[in-house]
């Protein structure tokens, strides 16, 4: 089955999830060892800077509205949801790395 063709999906990022995978994996890039590991470690800690942002946001509508300085709560409600998908998305993430390295870590050899 080919993915190339399959763009339209997205992560928390907004970045294509399918693309980006295709990207990494070089379907017809000649790339040298150690790529794919340096490529999947900085889309990670993009998605961590992105997931950071989006709390820091959240807690700056809260601390605007606590103070009265906005009365739109519906600014607040989205940054809130947006922070709240963002940590759901990396915690699921860091739950199924943590599950691949202890089975990794059970192969006996």
């Amino acid at each position: 089955m080919d993915i190339s063709k399959l763009t339209g999906l997205s992560g928390v990022s907004g970045v294509s999830s399918v693309g980006t995978l295709t990207g990494i994996l070089g379907s017809n890039d000649k790339k040298t060892d150690g790529t794919l590991f340096d490529s999947i470690l900085n889309t990670a800690i993009d998605n961590i800077k992105t997931t950071n942002s989006y709390l820091s946001d959240a807690e700056n509508e809260e601390i605007k509205f606590a103070l009265g300085e906005t009365d739109n709560t519906h600014d607040l409600t989205i940054a809130l949801q947006k922070a709240s998908t963002a940590l759901q998305y990396t915690v699921a993430i860091r739950d199924k790395l943590m599950e691949s390295y202890r089975e990794i870590m059970q192969i006996q050899i």
